[in-house]
């Protein structure tokens, strides 16, 4: 089942382009890794899934209808979490934000609302630290309340922009893999620089440069050339495959039944 729809989408802020001709298709429980240099489009593209934006060129489709009519269906963790570590505001207090828009705080929660944010909390492992100041936990225990807050409203695709960006190298593994355990049930969105990692657990690429070209890297095997008894692929492939606008199918010169399928959307 497809869950987002975008046909030959372009964007410009004035007369400056910056996406042209965007398709892409993303299947349900999908976990979809967008990449591309800086300026490329991709914060772009998922501000115009969200609705934020508006484009005249080209459609975007949430579950069958227009992002505004469907945002309900959409859980988003934004890339900056800093926070003001003096605030004095609680985690659950936090996680229960993600409610904001089916009751007014004005009139407090009732406890099935407390229950959901407490249920948020236990997906991802944080259900101890509910009644801690959210400035006191680190960057990586506040990612994961961020992604408490947005599983609030029940979402069936959650989308994270660089939710790694300032977090150390266990965080961000513990990050993705609660993120892996997520994707069980709910379709991944991850815009992210961090090749390395987001190709271990995404199962769909697409590389965004103005243009978009699309990858299907489900199968590890097949698409990367392996090292140390295939314990780690080779990414470097893959990058090798983004800088090429030459050819469908590339081999690699060690392995020549190593190969990655690509298109580039027209």
């Amino acid at each position: 089942m497809s869950v987002i729809d975008i046909e030959n989408l372009s964007f410009s802020y004035d007369r400056d382009v910056v996406l042209e001709n965007i398709n892409l298709h993303v299947e349900e429980r999908d976990f979809l890794a967008i990449i591309g240099p800086n300026g490329g489009g991709k914060s772009t593209l998922i501000k115009l899934i969200l609705g934020l934006y508006q484009s005249k060129q080209g459609s975007i489709k949430v579950f069958g209808k227009a992002p505004s009519k469907n945002l309900s269906l959409i859980g988003y963790v934004p890339q900056n979490i800093n926070v003001n570590t003096d605030f004095p505001i609680k985690v659950i207090e936090v996680v229960l934000m993600g409610h904001v828009g089916e009751k007014t705080p004005l009139f407090g929660y009732g406890k099935d609302e407390i229950a959901c944010a407490m249920g948020a909390l236990s997906q991802v492992g944080m259900q101890d630290f509910s009644q801690s100041k959210i400035g006191s936990l680190s960057g990586g225990q506040r990612q994961r309340v961020m992604i408490a807050r947005a599983l609030c409203a029940h979402p069936q695709i959650l989308i994270l922009d660089e939710p790694t960006s300032s977090i150390d190298v266990k965080g961000q593994k513990e990050i993705y893999e609660l993120l892996k355990l997520l994707n069980q049930s709910i379709t991944i969105v991850v815009v992210s620089h961090d090749i390395s990692v987001i190709l271990e657990y995404a199962n769909k690429a697409a590389h965004i440069n103005k243009r978009l070209s699309y990858h299907d890297i489900s199968d590890k095997k097949k698409t990367f050339h392996t090292h140390d008894k295939g314990e780690h692929f080779c990414e470097v492939e893959l990058l090798q495959m983004l800088g090429s606008e030459s050819c469908n199918t590339c081999e690699h010169e060690e392995e020549t039944s190593s190969k990655i399928k690509w298109k580039e959307a027209k």
